[in-house]
């Protein structure tokens, strides 16, 4: 018989919500960059807003990495279940030495 727990995730629902929004504007930076018709993307989707898109998606999904994930995330206890066995019958142990102490050394 084991106990229930609830499972344990590394992120809530707001993290997750932010890595989403951080891959939809990553996606949008990308997407801007190759709309541009000047030649070899030296516009300005290219070179300026497809850039500032992917830095501001970038930094949203670091945020949603670092965020505490607050009261939604569903958090665990860790419980430690033992089964109730019956002790099953051992050899007898043989005497165990006693350890070796560590050396001391006398500074002269």
């Amino acid at each position: 018989m084991e106990p229930t727990q609830t499972p344990r995730f590394a992120f809530g629902k707001r993290n997750y919500r932010l890595m989403w929004l951080g891959l939809a504007i990553l996606a949008a930076g990308f997407i801007t960059m190759t709309l541009d018709s000047a030649d070899y993307g030296e516009g300005f989707l290219g070179i300026t807003l497809g850039p500032i898109l992917l830095a501001v998606g970038f930094i949203i999904e670091f945020w949603a990495i670092m965020a505490k994930p607050g009261d939604a995330a569903p958090v665990a206890t860790d419980t430690v279940t033992r089964a109730e066995t019956t002790p099953q019958p051992s050899a007898p142990a043989a005497p165990v030495a006693p350890a070796p102490t560590a050396p001391t050394y006398k500074r002269s």
